[in-house]
């Protein structure tokens, strides 16, 4: 155990290092003694290498002893340094609530995407994307997400439709608004109700839905034929199996089972792997396209990578035939994303069940595929011919006494 020594200074002591010298000298460690309320105290203020001396040591004392006189400011270095801990402390509590008071939606955006990405499918995040560039940013972007109230959410609503936009994109941009706002509360950037909570989606019809007939597939299959092999082999694929784009782009070799007739779909948009039954005519396209080498893609883009978007090539074809001639709302034009609906409805006039369908698609909720229930054929009406049927002898029905048996 180091010797203590004294000082010319009262209530003032040193020991020194073992071995670290400061100057000629071993480096000191300086400590104090003094009494308060009775009580005796010693408290050490530091060595000689980080400023201390026996002048700086007794100067501390004697404040010390000064605020017990006074009953003005710590009595002791330990709550001094309490107290200065409490002060830096709030100075940065006060710091970081200037911080968020100012963080703005595109600040929490920056933070948000990080998770977004890695999280969501290409698909998802580039639409995300798209729409907080286009139309999220110029109206939010600026503004303190704390200060963004339902009235800013509304007006954006109104500009978005205004605008010519669907209702179901307006219905995503405020799902990605929420997200942000769920990030914000999750990470306590944020406090409060999410504003979103109070805006209505609008209104939108979901009977309303754009599908080709037979003879107008087949003519829009030959003439993407003539055009472009791949484009005619995705376009067939997504009417007979109904994936999405991005689950096309995605297809690898592995994914086709030609000895069980599967094609399995892994990048879905709700992450559940699907795997749907070929028909004849997407198991003979397969079997005619070569693999490209250097790549494990079906359809791959060049140079072997993934594509991200379909050819515009498409979108002619689509125009040539006249598939969108004369369609003023942009929710019925045809696109491809209408091969996936096509598929769906012909599922459904062929009195294939919701439910059987909602699995060949991969909806998540029933309701999404109960779109497409007025397209059951005569299917009122079969309900209907039941309820007749109901209590008529002779007609296979059962006579059903509703009177009470008391």
């Amino acid at each position: 155990m180091a010797k203590w020594h004294p000082t010319k200074f009262p209530g003032v002591r040193y020991r020194e290092h073992p071995t670290r010298k400061h100057g000629i000298q071993r480096d000191r460690y300086y400590a104090i003694r003094f009494t308060v309320n009775g009580v005796r105290h010693e408290e050490g203020l530091g060595w000689s290498s980080e400023g201390w001396s026996p002048q700086e040591a007794a100067d501390e004392l004697g404040r010390l002893r000064k605020a017990q006189r006074t009953g003005e400011g710590p009595q002791t270095l330990a709550e001094k340094r309490q107290r200065e801990k409490e002060r830096k402390e709030a100075e940065e509590q006060a710091r970081k609530e200037r911080e968020l008071a100012n963080m703005t939606f595109s600040d929490v955006w920056e933070k948000y995407k990080e998770t977004a990405q890695s999280s969501k499918s290409q698909e998802a995040w580039r639409t995300e994307r798209n729409l907080y560039d286009k139309h999220l940013s110029p109206v939010l972007g600026d503004r303190p997400i704390r200060q963004i109230a339902p009235f800013h959410l509304e007006k954006l609503k109104k500009s978005m439709l205004d605008g010519g936009l669907s209702p179901r994109t307006v219905e995503y941009a405020l799902a990605v608004i929420r997200q942000v706002f769920n990030y914000a509360r999750d990470h306590d950037l944020f406090h409060g109700i999410n504003p979103v909570s109070k805006v209505k989606a609008p209104k939108k019809d979901n009977r309303r839905i754009r599908f080709l007939t037979y003879e107008e597939a087949e003519r829009l299959l030959k003439a993407l034929a003539e055009k472009s092999k791949d484009l005619h082999d995705m376009a067939l694929l997504a009417l007979h199996c109904g994936p999405r784009a991005g689950e096309i782009f995605a297809l690898t070799w592995n994914d086709v089972d030609l000895e069980r007739n599967f094609v399995t779909f892994r990048h879905t948009k709700n992450g559940r792997v699907r795997h749907v039954p070929m028909t004849e005519r997407v198991r003979q396209m397969f079997q005619s396209r070569n693999r490209q080498s250097g790549s494990e893609l079906i359809f791959p883009a060049r140079g072997g990578k993934q594509r991200k978007d379909v050819s515009k090539v498409f979108t002619q074809v689509v125009e040539d035939l006249g598939l969108n001639e004369g369609v003023e709302d942009s929710r019925q034009r045809f696109v491809f994303h209408s091969l996936r609906h096509t598929c769906a409805s012909w599922l459904i006039m062929s009195g294939v069940p919701l439910y059987t369908v909602k699995e060949f698609l991969g909806h998540q909720q029933i309701s999404q595929t109960e779109r497409y229930a007025h397209l059951a054929p005569d299917s009122l009406q079969q309900a209907t011919n039941a309820l007749n049927g109901i209590g008529k002898e002779g007609q296979g029905g059962k006579v059903i006494n509703l009177q009470s048996t008391e």
